[in-house]
């Protein structure tokens, strides 16, 4: 018997977890998609792409669909989705389980001015004409245009369409992971002084924090928001070696 198990993914770890479970061999994976990015990676298992209409349309989705597991994997900043999620398992009473990947710590020369929202970190930018880099997702850059007096660097996966209504903007379309040499060069290429971003812990975009701190630039980190209080774990391999104990091997198989 293959249990059924959907991944709500967007995320490297997502796909991480998709390919342990794969690996297992008894399980019929998966993994969900917001679709807000145009060319997403490629996946180990079949994709949905789209939402479910809410908690309730989750909850029935996994009703009739007979999931016996699901997986938060989606980005720490995610918070409306893990809620839907959480949400959706206990109208289902389908098991959730998720991955809360461990944020990035403070560390001796991080110059960090921590807020909690990109209003906040719009505000956080001063009067005084500065040259940013907005390291953040097309949906969230709208509030920039509040500040039109400062130079910014956007970088995105997706090409940031319509532009923004700003004077001084550049666009750079990348997905990571990106390297702190090669982050250092960009950030001193473009003559950045100040770095705005989300604390998305992992090592895939740590690049320019790290760059950051050796050239002395201040970077406007934006708290992570509160998420569902579920059982979690904080890496791939312990997710998966708890879903592989939770849903052994039945004898005969």
């Amino acid at each position: 018997m293959r249990h059924s198990i959907l991944i709500l993914g967007g995320t490297t770890e997502a796909r991480q977890i998709a390919e342990r479970l794969m690996a297992v061999d008894r399980f019929r994976l998966q993994l969900s998609l917001a679709g807000r990015t145009r060319q997403p990676a490629e996946q180990p298992v079949p994709v949905r792409v789209g939402g479910f209409g809410g908690a309730e349309g989750l909850a029935a989705y996994l009703t009739n669909s007979k999931v016996d597991l699901l997986i938060d994997a989606t980005h720490p900043y995610a918070a409306r989705i893990s809620a839907n999620a959480a949400k959706a398992a206990s109208l289902s009473g389908t098991p959730l389980v998720a991955l809360r990947r461990p944020g990035w710590e403070r560390q001796a020369g991080d110059r960090w001015t921590e807020v909690d929202s990109v209003e906040q970190a719009v505000a956080s930018l001063g009067t005084k004409p500065r040259r940013a880099f907005l390291a953040l997702g097309r949906q969230e850059l709208l509030p920039f245009e509040a500040a039109p007096q400062h130079v910014y660097l956007v970088r995105s996966v997706d090409p940031v369409e319509p532009p923004l209504a700003l004077p001084q903007v550049n666009y750079l379309t990348a997905r990571g992971p990106f390297r702190e040499a090669d982050e250092r060069a960009l950030l001193q290429a473009s003559g950045i002084e100040v770095i705005v971003c989300k604390n998305s812990g992992g090592a895939a975009s740590h690049g320019k924090i790290a760059a950051a701190r050796d050239l002395g630039l201040e970077v406007v980190m934006i708290r992570r928001p509160v998420l569902p209080d579920v059982a979690s774990f904080d890496s791939v391999d312990a997710l998966a070696d708890h879903v592989a104990q939770a849903f052994p091997q039945e004898r005969g198989e």
